[in-house]
């Protein structure tokens, strides 16, 4: 293991637990500005976390949207550089008017050092599927 792939596990496990407690501001943090979503709960890809979190309060004000708790298991981080891919299911725990529900995704959370090659890794693509049944 390298210095790398720890500092990048630590950023990629401080953006689930920010997502898991609910600390939206620590979690929409862990982005770039300019990074993009593909969510399959979504008809069309989202440009910017800024857009993101415009979303995420609608489905706050609009239906009581809160998350209860993440899971991440079957992890696998990959080098390349200064930019790094993370992959890993999730099972979610959400709370909406509708009830609690439990869902079970895959996502791959890109990462990109900042700075001169010693900066801080931010995500800067996140893409959420469906797990298989």
């Amino acid at each position: 293991m390298t210095n790398d792939h720890d500092t990048v596990l630590a950023a990629a496990d401080a953006l689930i637990a920010a997502f898991a407690e609910g600390r939206t501001d620590d979690y929409f943090d862990a982005f770039s500005p300019d990074a993009s979503f593909v969510f399959h709960t979504t008809g069309r890809r989202l440009d910017s976390t800024q857009e993101y979190r415009d979303l995420w309060r609608t489905w706050s004000e609009e239906d009581d949207f809160r998350v209860l708790a993440c899971d991440s298991t079957d992890r696998r981080l990959q080098l390349f550089g200064d930019t790094a891919v993370f992959t890993h299911s999730v099972t979610t725990r959400v709370s909406t008017k509708a009830g609690e529900e439990t869902v079970h995704e895959r996502e791959t959370i890109v990462f990109h050092r900042t700075g001169d090659g010693d900066g801080d890794w931010h995500a800067v693509h996140e893409h959420l599927s469906p797990a298989a049944a």
